[in-house]
């Protein structure tokens, strides 16, 4: 059955906290929510819901075709939606297979986007008095792809609706709103991993497989046992950051030692998506029945051996054997320091960037977090992000454009302090880097409204009250000339 009203509400809800200046636009959608009618069906008036797949190649290319219907209009794939869509995102999915050929299995979400809409566009349409269909509106809810693999899937058009197939550049196409979305997300074409798995073994030839609920065409791997993990949300700083959520949700009780990136692996969603997975490796020696799992049926441990005898995804009995392969076994691991929890013991850091800069009187800038933040909300802070696969200053010259349209060239930046903190004995702790730019080009504007409301220059002896506390320790170990501190330990 198609999504429910509730369910769309909430995809568009979430739309609009990112996108804050269309709620007007999109006003006649929320208001055709509240009515009893389905807003998926053509036969709705007078406006409907419509889903488009915005297909991205390896050079940054989007798929157009030309639809008979709109008159020859050059548009991404899209039409409506049917009874057996379970989603808007599997609606967008069946048009582009439909009218272009293009399985689901060819594509993959984007890590800019996930599984959230880049676009929501508003259109009348005009009567067709052959159909028998008066004029009325469309609202287009656009999802972004990239292609799984280097090579473009050969096109195969729907000869009664479609006339021709184009890869545009993104300054081509054709939709204004979706073009300024495209270039605002710097999409680069490229897959990333968007779900993250924990391979846990406790050292002596035993993996912990999580036995799933049966629910198909809902839960992945649905009545099978896997891994424990799951998809990146848009909150999480780091893939090592969702897979700690994952286990956090699923079973909250769990520490692992040793967490490190192992391989990166394929697997395929309900909507038959490409998905491809960070797996990380974790030690762990406990008794998996001590636990009251969120999610799922059961925790048991199992010898690569056993795994013949369980409904279980080939990829993942050849991922634990080649790992089962690679490990010495030791029994005496369980008397090993690390695995007591001894100061030798490897535990996975967080790295975070941040920039100070003074203006002429000496002032520091911060900004102000959004109220729904998910962290520090309604708090100042540095202009900050998280590192990943870059570079620490590579990241703080990209935050700093993309967050306030700062220009700060890498030589004009120099490490200012090193605040290492842990929130808690169990918390991940985060190695929190604080660079200096002493030049820089531009005036600090709000470039990303869902997370900082305002930016204001800050006198260093009258900080505000609500301040991040490593922030304001940064501020004053910069002030007194100390390259480090800690906090939390």
């Amino acid at each position: 059955m198609p999504p429910t009203s509730s369910t769309i509400r909430r995809t568009i809800e979430a739309y609009l906290r990112r996108h804050p200046g269309e709620p007007d636009a999109l006003a006649g959608l929320l208001a055709a929510l509240e009515r009893p009618a389905d807003v998926t069906a053509r036969t709705t008036l007078p406006g409907h819901v419509t889903c488009s797949a915005v297909v991205v190649d390896r050079q940054r290319r989007v798929l157009h075709i030309r639809h008979r219907a709109s008159g020859g209009l050059m548009l991404p794939p899209g039409g409506h939606i049917e009874p057996e869509d379970r989603t808007l995102l599997a609606a967008a999915l069946r048009e582009v297979s439909e009218e272009a050929g293009i399985a689901p299995s060819a594509l993959c979400l984007t890590p800019q986007l996930l599984g959230s809409p880049i676009d929501i566009d508003v259109h009348d349409v005009d009567a067709n008095p052959v159909k028998g269909e008066p004029a009325h509106r469309h609202y287009d809810v656009r999802y972004v792809f990239y292609l799984a693999d280097e090579e473009p899937p050969t096109i195969t058009l729907q000869d009664e609706e479609v006339s021709d197939a184009r890869w545009l550049a993104v300054e081509e196409v054709t939709s204004p709103t979706l073009r300024a979305k495209l270039l605002q997300a710097g999409l680069d074409g490229l897959p990333e991993p968007v779900n993250a798995s924990a391979l846990i073994h406790d050292g002596t030839g035993r993996y912990l497989l999580h036995l799933r609920d049966h629910k198909p065409g809902v839960i992945w791997q649905s009545g099978a046992f896997a891994l424990l993990g799951g998809g990146r949300a848009h909150d999480d700083e780091s893939l090592g950051g969702t897979l700690l959520r994952e286990l956090s949700e699923e079973v909250p009780d769990l520490r692992l030692e040793n967490i490190e990136p192992y391989a990166v692996e394929k697997a395929t969603s309900v909507d038959g998506l490409s998905v491809p997975i960070q797996v990380f490796t974790g030690r762990w020696r406990g008794d998996p029945d001590r636990f009251r799992l969120h999610e799922g049926v059961l925790l048991r441990w199992f010898t690569p051996d056993e795994l013949d005898r369980l409904r279980l995804s080939p990829r993942t009995r050849d991922l634990i054997r080649r790992h089962a392969s690679e490990t010495v076994r030791d029994p005496a691991l369980a008397e090993a320091p690390f695995l007591r929890g001894g100061g030798g013991r490897t535990v996975l850091n967080g790295i975070g960037v941040h920039l100070h800069v003074e203006d002429d009187e000496g002032r520091v800038l911060l900004g102000l977090r959004h109220p729904e933040s998910r962290y520090a909300g309604d708090t100042w802070h540095y202009l900050a992000g998280r590192c990943e696969r870059e570079s620490a200053t590579a990241c703080l010259i990209r935050e700093a454009w993309e967050e306030a349209g700062l220009h700060i060239d890498p030589a004009d930046v120099e490490l200012a302090h090193v605040v290492h903190v842990v929130d808690s004995p169990d918390a991940q702790p985060v190695m929190q880097l604080v660079f200096r730019a002493r030049v820089w080009k531009g005036a600090p504007e709000v470039r990303e409204p869902d997370k900082c409301l305002t930016w204001r220059w800050w006198p260093q002896h009258e900080l505000p009250d609500r301040l991040v506390p490593y922030t304001r320790t940064a501020i004053a170990g910069i002030a007194e000339g100390r390259a480090y501190s800690q906090m939390g330990w």
